[in-house]
């Protein structure tokens, strides 16, 4: 499968990045159920190893916090390659947002 990486610094602690990491994720789980479907997600330390569908596509990846940046590496379904662009563009411009140290920290998900 075709991969795709990005790197997205920050200036935040790495507890503070993982958690708002962990925070967006939650979120995005509540907020799309129509368009995150089957997300799979397991932490070991400060990196995610995760799988969803959207628009009929397998996503998988990692995403590493580290100290002063957040890698993310995922593997695209070769229909999906067309949509690289836009899916690279998307996924740096949430990244940026959440890590953003201006941004008050999210409130955590309320569990069901």
């Amino acid at each position: 499968m075709p991969r795709m990486s990005l790197t997205v610094p920050h200036s935040l602690s790495q507890e503070v990045a993982a958690q708002r990491m962990l925070t967006f994720i939650q979120r995005m789980r509540e907020k799309h159920p129509d368009r995150v479907r089957d997300l799979e997600e397991s932490w070991n330390g400060d990196s995610l190893t995760f799988a969803f569908s959207t628009f009929g596509f397998k996503i998988r990846g990692t995403l590493a916090v580290q100290p002063q940046q957040v890698q993310l590496d995922t593997e695209l379904p070769l229909a999906a390659m067309m949509f690289r662009g836009r899916l690279e563009q998307e996924f740096r411009e949430t990244l940026t947002r959440v890590l953003s140290a201006d941004r008050p920290p999210p409130a955590p998900a309320q569990q069901a």
